[in-house]
């Protein structure tokens, strides 16, 4: 492989074509060049953005291992263009139209031994998406992906937020170093689940976030993963260039591919303001429309349900007790019986919550954790104490919907085996989404998470739910790449460090959430679980002192700065009716969006997004920060002019602070309008949240609103 230094020269001495594409704004300037066709390497792309650049010369090709052969000089055969601007409405979403607009360069080429491939940039007004596309062809028709030889050759050593490279896990705490400081050996440490240890010292995981020093903001990632092994980074520190590094399978390879094929879209989004990387729909217009025609089943939701108090260590999954895996060595209740799920039923009646998840409901906990077991799980069989067949009935008759779980523990192929007669069983007892687990290493052995294996399955569980009408959340898999456009019931996923580590571990700190944005969800909603109110865990056992490194406020924020149309309310019942006051915008909040607007954001740093409901007038407003206070000063100008609201705002009290007074809130109203600019005080590791309402408040109690 060429080194960016090599690239330039071979460009500087041998270049022969230049091919250009440019955006549909002008903004961006994509060239392709091929240089001399005797030469062992001669396509090469850079990117440019409003003339500066973003991309140096970056090398194109594969190498195969059947047939042997490397594709990585070609001639041109021909070469087209087209554009497209269309407008397309997702099932649920961010936003109620998102434009798909670009220019499209297809390049046809050709290698020595007459193997032909299709190279396509597409080029939007946020960036640039590229695949490799395998026409059908007499000398190509099955073959095996030894490597990918894209590069990404940056401009210099920007300031990266990365998580280390690994096959199996994307459950890491980000590092916020220069380029040529990143140490995955270091990186591993900050997850506490596995032994895992990072691929290699100079690795790490897409999507990837930069700073350049000329404040461009840049973010790496892939879209429509399928039948394809997730993509990382090998970091090439003396020239500043990232390195494509597929996810191997069980024996070394990558892919299993047959022409007709076609790879990933690789994805550069750039920008010199940070709003518009968060604003970007560059990644699901790069993916298919939905194949399902009939989506009026699937329906954004909340849920609360029996999961953090196994966390917290005051019930377990396993019917005896016993917290296999987990921290608590101590006995304790069984969560999943029939009692206490009514309980979190006739809540989730109460408070107008949509659903109800269980835990550990089914045989198996005793021993699943880690074990490399093929047959632990058969998710039909209920624990003794929990009467599925009343918890239906029980949850039909308030209206309740019910989520299912199935945890793998990592066994696939055994989950293969069940997966129709799991979902009928679903459909038999009226649940209509599953949230689904993969801990624990791959049976098969030898795959990993996110080799070209398990990125099927995954996709595999998705449609074969779909054909019983039945949404996804999926944890511990590969990190999502869009797919929720093609496939709207895949709801959410985890696929990154979530709030669950605030219970038993060093934690999340309080810069998480405000780069997660940023990087895990470019690619798809994140099933987060915020919500949590009580921040401390020594209020349920004076020994612990872990605690969640957020405010109370700021749990409350994340509904809106950490999308999903799936969101859970974490906490226990108990905790929110000590304190209905807040859990009222929880209840407000809405989970699915007519418009977003980002209103700032600075990676690691801080965030506010404002969103207006679904088919309603409502808009809500999340504004966090990292560990420093700061002001957050927002203009209404979203709001529909003339028109009166009421802001309601939950904010942190004037002592708060994510680590000394996490709990301290206060709630104020008043009337605004378009021309009002909000100045919300966030306190350390803090936050606020916002719900504006048509109508007119007669008190209005806080010093805050401020006009233009």
């Amino acid at each position: 492989m060429l080194s960016c230094i090599s690239c330039a020269a071979v460009l500087q001495s041998t270049a022969n074509e230049i091919i250009s594409l440019e955006s549909p704004n002008k903004n961006f300037q994509c060239r392709v060049t091929i240089g001399d066709a005797n030469a062992d390497q001669n396509l090469f792309y850079e990117l440019t953005y409003k003339g500066r650049p973003v991309i140096n010369p970056s090398s194109l090709g594969l190498y195969f291992s059947t047939p042997q052969m490397h594709l990585t000089s070609f001639s041109l055969l021909k070469q087209n263009r087209s554009s497209k601007d269309e407008s397309w409405k997702p099932v649920w979403g961010e936003l109620k139209s998102i434009r798909n607009n670009y220019n499209e360069l297809t390049l046809s080429l050709q290698t020595k031994d007459s193997v032909q491939l299709d190279v396509v940039f597409r080029l939007f007004d946020d960036g640039l998406g590229f695949r490799y596309e395998f026409p059908k062809q007499p000398k190509l028709n099955y073959f095996i992906i030894d490597e990918e030889l894209t590069q990404f050759a940056l401009t210099g050593n920007h300031k990266t937020f990365w998580i280390p490279g690994d096959y199996e896990s994307n459950e890491f705490a980000y590092h916020t170093t220069y380029l040529v400081d990143v140490d995955a050996t270091v990186g591993a440490k900050s997850t506490e689940i596995s032994t895992r240890v990072p691929i290699g010292k100079d690795y790490v995981q897409t999507p990837l976030m930069m700073k350049t020093a000329g404040k461009l903001y840049i973010n790496i990632h892939e879209a429509a993963l399928v039948n394809y092994p997730a993509m990382q980074m090998r970091i090439d520190k003396a020239n500043y260039t990232l390195n494509t590094q597929l996810v191997p399978d069980a024996v070394g390879n990558k892919a299993y591919l047959q022409a007709p094929a076609h790879t990933p879209w690789r994805t550069i989004i750039v920008s010199d303001k940070a709003t518009d990387i968060l604003a970007s729909k560059t990644i699901l217009n790069l993916n298919e429309p939905s194949v399902i025609e009939n989506t009026r089943w699937i329906k954004p939701r909340k849920f609360v349900g029996v999961w953090w108090e196994m966390h917290v260590g005051i019930s377990s999954w396993d019917y005896s007790g016993v917290q296999v895996g987990s921290q608590i060595a101590s006995k304790v209740p069984h969560g999943a019986n029939t009692a206490n799920v009514k309980r979190y039923i006739d809540f989730a009646a109460k408070q107008g919550i949509d659903a109800v998840l269980v835990e550990g409901w089914n045989t198996g906990w005793e021993d699943w954790f880690g074990n490399w077991k093929e047959n632990v799980f058969d998710f039909v069989t209920p624990y003794p104490d929990f009467d599925v067949d009343e918890v239906t009935r029980y949850a039909k008759s308030k209206n309740v919907h019910m989520i299912m779980h199935h945890e793998t523990s990592g066994s696939v192929t055994n989950y293969e085996r069940w997966m129709d007669t799991a979902y009928r069983f679903m459909k038999n007892h009226n649940y209509d989404a599953v949230k689904s687990g993969y801990v624990g290493k791959i049976i098969p052995r030898g795959e990993h998470h996110d080799g070209q294996w398990m990125v099927n399955h995954y996709l595999r569980a998705i449609s074969k739910a779909a054909e019983y009408h039945i949404m996804v959340d999926a944890h511990e898999p590969v990190r999502p790449t869009g797919l929720h456009r093609t496939y709207p019931n895949f709801m959410a996923s985890e696929a990154a460090r979530g709030n669950e580590f605030n219970a038993w571990s060093v934690g999340n700190p309080p810069e998480h959430e405000t780069i997660l944005p940023f990087t895990r969800l470019m690619g798809g909603p994140m099933d987060y679980t915020p919500g949590i109110f009580k921040i401390k865990m020594s209020y349920y056992n004076a020994a612990k002192t872990e605690q969640v490194h957020t405010t109370l406020a700021k749990q409350l924020a994340l509904y809106v700065t950490m999308y999903s149309p799936l969101q859970m309310a974490a906490d226990l019942p108990e905790n929110y009716e000590q304190r209905l006051d807040a859990f009222q915008f929880i209840k407000d909040v809405a989970v699915d969006w007519d418009d977003t607007k980002i209103l700032e954001a600075e990676p690691g740093d801080y965030i506010s997004i404002a969103r207006k409901a679904k088919d309603k007038e409502d808009w809500f407003i999340g504004a966090i920060t990292d560990e420093n206070a700061r002001r957050a000063d927002l203009s209404l100008n979203f709001l529909s002019p003339g028109k009166k609201y009421i802001a309601t705002i939950y904010r942190d009290a004037d002592n708060a602070s994510w680590n000394k007074n996490p709990e301290a809130y206060v709630i104020e109203k008043f009337t605004v309008d378009a021309n009002t600019v909000l100045q919300l005080k966030l306190a350390p590791g803090g936050g606020a949240a916002v719900s504006l309402v048509p109508g007119y408040e007669t008190r209005n109690i806080s010093p805050y609103p401020k006009k233009k």
